[in-house]
C-alpha cells in the first residue's frame, strides 16, 4: 500500500508507470543487445538506467515485491556497459556474492515469455515464398518417397496406420505442444475425407488463447468431437491413459524436460502405436555448427545489402550473425538432444532428414526479400540447396529438420530412409 499526499502520489505513478514501461521494453531487447552496435547499445542503457536505478522517495511502499516485475531485466542491457573507473584506494565493503536464480523462477519467466510470444500468432506456420518454391521444389519429391505430398498427409499416414491397428475403438491420439490446433484440424480433415472418424484427438497445449483458437477451429471443421484441445504441460506431461498414437510438430524444439516427455510417450505406447513428428533438431538456439557456419557465410556474401535485413529482428547484418534463439522463451531451447534422446528410446519406422545451410535463406528472417519470381532469386536458392545436400549426403554436415515414424522398443521392423540419411547418419555429436 502507497502512503503519500495526492499530489505526491500522481507523481510517483507516472514514474512508476514510465519506469515500468522502460523496463517492459528493457525485459524484450535485452536478448538481442548482445548482437547491436556499441552506437546503439548506448542509448539503450541510458533507457535501462531509470528502469534499474532511479530511486523512489516520494513515498514508502509497505507492499510485498512484486516477483513479476520486470524492471530488474533492464541489468541485462546496462551489464553490457564497460565497467566505471573506481578509486582503488577507497574503503569499501566485501562484494556480496551474486544470486544464483532459482530454476522454477527461470522456467516461469520463460513460459511467459512463449505464452506472450504465440498469443498472437493466429498462423505460426506462415512463410515466405521462396520457402514455398524450395520445399516444392525439393522436399516434395523426397514426401513422395514416403508416400505423401506434405507433412499434414505424413501425419495422417501414421495416425491412419496406428487407427487400423488400434485394438478399440475410438482410438486414442494425442498431439504435444498443439497451439493453434491448425495442424490437428487438417489432419483429421484428411482422415475424415477417408471415410475415418472413429478417433479422438487430444490437442495439449499450456497457451488457453491458442487453444481457444483450436476450439473454434474444430467447432467450424465439424470435427468437435475428433478434436479436442487439453490444456497441460508438455514437460510435465502425466497421461490418464495409453494412447494408440502420439504426435508432435514443430514443438519439441520448445521442450525442456525432453528425457521425461520421451520416457512419458514410450511407456504409454503400446507395441502397435506410432510416435510421429515434424521439427527442428539442429544446434540449440538454432544456431550453426561451425561446419555449417562457413558455408552460410559463403553464400552471404552473395546477397545484396538489402537482402541482409532482418525483416523480424528488424537490423542490418552485413555480415551474417549467428543469433541465439533461445534467449527468449523455449524456442530452440533444447533442439541438438531430441533426436540423439529418440534414438535411445525408439524404433523408426520412417525417418527423413532435411536441410541445414539453406534455412536463414528461405526462412522469416530473410526469405522475404527473396522473389520466387525471379530467375536470379530462384538460381542462389537452387545453387544453396545442391551444397546443403551434398555435404549431408558426405555427412560434412548434418540436417537441422527431420519427419520421423517411430515404433516403441524392441522394434525389429524395416526403416524407410531417404537414400542413406539414417538417424545415426544424421546425428550430430557435439565439439
Amino acid at each position: 500500500m502507497l502512503h503519500c499526499a495526492p499530489i505526491a502520489a500522481i507523481s510517483l505513478i507516472v514514474k512508476e508507470t514510465l519506469s515500468r514501461s522502460l523496463a517492459w521494453l528493457d525485459l524484450r531487447l535485452a536478448p538481442l543487445v548482445r548482437h547491436l552496435p556499441e552506437a546503439v547499445k548506448a542509448p539503450l542503457r541510458r533507457l535501462a538506467r531509470p528502469a534499474v536505478a532511479a530511486p523512489v522517495t516520494a513515498c514508502v511502499d509497505t507492499a510485498a515485491p512484486d516477483a513479476d516485475d520486470p524492471a530488474i531485466a533492464a541489468a541485462a542491457i546496462e551489464a553490457e556497459q564497460p565497467p566505471a573507473e573506481t578509486d582503488e584506494s577507497a574503503t569499501q565493503e566485501p562484494a556480496a556474492p551474486p544470486s544464483v536464480p532459482d530454476a522454477t523462477d527461470d522456467y516461469a519467466a520463460r513460459l511467459r515469455q512463449e505464452q506472450e510470444i504465440f498469443a498472437g500468432q493466429t498462423d505460426v506456420n506462415e512463410l515466405p515464398a521462396i520457402f514455398h518454391y524450395w520445399s516444392h521444389t525439393y522436399l516434395r519429391p523426397k514426401l513422395e518417397h514416403f508416400g505423401c505430398a506434405n507433412p499434414d498427409e505424413f501425419f495422417a499416414n501414421a495416425l491412419q496406420a496406428a487407427l487400423h491397428d488400434a485394438p478399440q475403438r475410438p482410438a486414442r491420439f494425442v498431439s504435444l505442444g498443439a497451439g493453434n490446433c491448425d495442424t490437428e484440424v487438417r489432419v483429421a480433415q484428411i482422415l475424415a475425407a477417408r471415410g475415418l472418424r472413429d478417433f479422438v484427438l487430444e490437442c495439449v497445449d499450456i497457451n488457453p488463447v491458442m487453444l481457444e483458437r483450436g476450439t473454434v477451429l474444430a467447432r467450424d471443421a465439424g470435427l468437435s468431437e475428433q478434436v479436442v484441445p487439453v490444456s497441460g504441460d508438455f514437460n510435465d506431461w502425466q497421461p490418464a491413459r495409453r494412447y494408440d498414437a502420439a504426435m508432435a510438430n514443430q514443438s519439441l524444439h520448445h521442450v525442456v524436460n525432453l528425457e521425461g516427455l520421451f520416457d512419458t510417450i514410450a511407456a504409454n505406447l503400446p507395441a502397435h502405436g506410432r510416435f510421429v513428428i515434424s521439427d527442428m533438431v539442429g544446434r540449440n538456439g538454432h544456431l550453426r555448427w561451425p561446419e555449417a557456419l562457413a558455408i552460410v557465410r559463403e553464400f552471404w556474401s552473395e546477397l545484396p545489402p538489402d537482402y541482409r535485413y532482418h525483416r523480424q529482428l528488424l537490423c542490418q547484418w552485413d555480415e551474417f550473425t549467428d543469433f541465439d534463439c533461445s534467449g527468449e522463451g523455449f524456442e530452440g531451447i533444447r533442439a541438438q538432444d531430441i533426436l540423439p534422446l529418440l534414438t535411445e528410446r525408439f524404433g523408426f519406422e520412417s525417418f527423413l532428414g532435411f536441410a541445414n545451410v539453406v534455412d536463414p535463406f528461405i526462412d522469416r528472417g530473410f526469405g522475404g526479400h527473396f522473389d520466387a519470381e525471379s530467375a536470379r532469386d530462384r538460381d542462389l536458392i537452387d545453387r544453396i540447396h545442391a551444397r546443403d545436400e551434398a555435404e549431408m549426403l558426405t555427412g560434412t554436415v548434418k540436417p537441422t529438420h527431420l519427419m520421423a515414424v517411430m515404433r516403441s522398443l524392441p522394434y525389429a521392423g524395416a526403416t524407410r530412409v531417404w537414400q542413406h540419411m539414417t538417424p545415426q547418419h544424421s546425428l550430430r555429436v557435439p565439439d
